[in-house]
């Protein structure tokens, strides 16, 4: 019989990509961090069906991005790639100045005066939809075992590093700039995002190790110095975030790291582990050695830190009482990417029960704990699957993140296994 919720994510998914047009004429509404969980969708169901259709899909909706978020958009006075490039170049090399968010409102003028509320529908770049982006053309990628298709995200990573870090007077570790103007020329939100280093880190590893793997890799930028100065930024940081997105974010990038530490012995820089997470602490007797130099896993320390990290989000999270709200108070896709990253948590059990994975001592126990709040992520599934439940404003408000990522949820291989196509 066929997996309900496989079919439920191909109807959310079908529906989205008429709604949005990419299969039908309507106005294009292309959104990047939307989008990105659309293309790994597409090419899990491409995986999942057989059906070669979908990988075609995926293909297609990243040609639209390019065209629609990588160039200006039609209320601005400017033209053409926002990258400053030809029309040829920019077709060679879309991504080369960054991707716009797709928000409906243009960004702030240089001269307009900063607005907290009005800033959230303001276009520009973020760093962390860029990151996404990349992670969706890597996987088209290896699915697809075009080259091209990395070179992209490597550019891609290469100047979204450059634009968004900067070293502030009198520091030694770099920093971040949360936004950032369409062309990239100065930022609109100087703040730095929690996660944002680290999502710069993992992508460049995966990106790197995809390079690496697929024959026929074109030239382009290897991200040494670009890995080493996230290294360098994410050295003694804290990530545990009462957010259920920044924690499903931290249990797939866990994932990740795993796998790329499965599938290939990484020569980038790693940082060094300066700090227990005080969740690995609380759970065991002794707390773990620091400043251990890494052996032949050199990011099996990572991989602890972010199970730790996200453990101690979990607790928090729970004891908040969000999910006993009703539904016109809670954020789907906030929720849901906490679902897609509970995913993980009995992927990599099973993977170390089966001897695929190594798991140490310390993951292992983080690993049993994170087990008895899997069944948080069905039930964030379970409610938003209730059709009563989708007719909530705050559903309705943000329709197509909602359910990409409801599909993402249901139907999770596409977005978070590493593709084999290499």
């Amino acid at each position: 019989m066929p997996d309900p919720h496989a079919q439920e994510a191909l109807a959310l998914m079908t529906a989205f990509a008429e709604r949005t047009g990419l299969t039908s004429d309507r106005p294009r509404q292309r959104y990047l961090w939307t989008d990105a969980f659309a293309v790994c969708n597409l090419l899990g169901l491409a995986r999942s069906t057989g059906e070669a259709c979908y990988t075609a899909l995926a293909l297609q909706l990243i040609d639209q991005v390019h065209h629609t978020l990588g160039r200006h958009r039609e209320d601005d006075a400017r033209s053409g790639w926002i990258s400053g490039l030809t029309d040829a170049e920019g077709e060679a090399h879309p991504t080369r100045g960054g991707l716009r968010i797709g928000k409906a409102l243009p960004e702030r003028g240089p001269d307009e005066p900063y607005d907290e509320a009005l800033e959230w529908d303001r276009d520009g770049q973020y760093f962390h939809y860029l990151a996404k982006w990349m992670h969706a053309l890597d996987q088209a990628a290896r699915a697809t075992g075009r080259p091209q298709l990395n070179l992209w995200a490597r550019e891609l990573a290469q100047s979204a590093q450059h634009a968004f870090t900067y070293q502030p007077a009198g520091e030694t570790a770099p920093r971040m700039v949360w936004k950032m103007s369409i062309d990239l020329q100065r930022p609109l939100v100087p703040s730095m995002g929690q996660h944002d280093p680290l999502d710069g880190y993992i992508a460049c590893l995966e990106l790197r190790a995809t390079a690496a793997a697929l024959a026929g890799a074109a030239e382009g930028p290897d991200l040494t110095a670009e890995t080493r100065r996230y290294a360098e930024m994410i050295e003694g940081g804290e990530w545990a975030t009462a957010d259920p997105l920044g924690i499903g974010g931290l249990l797939s990038d866990a994932y990740r790291v795993e796998q790329l530490m499965q599938r290939c012995a990484p020569t980038h820089p790693s940082p060094r582990r300066s700090v227990v997470v005080a969740a690995t602490a609380a759970l065991q007797p002794r707390p773990v050695p620091c400043g251990r130099k890494p052996g032949s896993r050199p990011y099996g320390e990572l991989l602890e830190t972010l199970l730790a990290s996200a453990f101690t989000g979990l607790r928090h999270y729970a004891q908040s009482g969000e999910l006993q709200l009703p539904a016109e108070y809670r954020l789907a896709f906030r929720e849901l990417g906490l679902a897609i990253g509970l995913h993980t948590v009995e992927r990599m059990r099973q993977a170390a029960e089966m001897g695929q994975a190594s798991f140490s001592p310390e993951a292992q126990t983080l690993l049993q704990a994170l087990l008895r709040h899997v069944p948080v992520g069905r039930a964030i599934e379970s409610f938003w699957l209730d059709p009563g439940h989708r007719r909530a404003s705050t559903w309705a408000e943000h329709r197509d993140i909602n359910e990409v990522m409801l599909a993402t949820s249901l139907a999770p291989e596409g977005f978070l296994v590493l593709f084999d196509g290499t």
